[in-house]
């Protein structure tokens, strides 16, 4: 049950445009919140508050010297989708070679 919830909760993290290019730039080096909403044309405090769903989600972590707030990602929780996904990809494969071997049954009986 809290993986199923951790996993709601990055992928909810992950539904937003704006948030995955959060993503995106984290990905090069840890980045204040200006420097990251410079790019975006948006509210700082709407900005402020996707940063905030990324944190609650833990795909990104914060630290704060004196008044300036730094984001930095923490790509161990990508692993959550990483693993979700490759579980799917598991089920689909395994049906599909179970089809494949179906198919190859038919066809050597005509």
């Amino acid at each position: 049950m809290v993986q199923s919830a951790a996993t709601d909760a990055v992928f909810a993290a992950l539904s937003s445009p704006t948030r995955r290019k959060v993503l995106e730039r984290l990905s090069a080096g840890p980045a204040t919140v200006s420097e990251l909403a410079a790019p975006f044309d948006m509210q700082l405090p709407s900005f402020v508050q996707h940063l905030s769903v990324l944190e609650r989600s833990r795909l990104v972590r914060s630290s704060k010297c004196g008044r300036v707030r730094t984001y930095e990602i923490a790509p161990e929780r990508l692993e959550v989708v990483e693993d979700w996904l490759a579980a799917r990809r598991r089920v689909w494969e395994a049906r599909l070679d179970r089809f494949d071997e179906y198919v190859k049954h038919l066809t050597k009986r005509e």
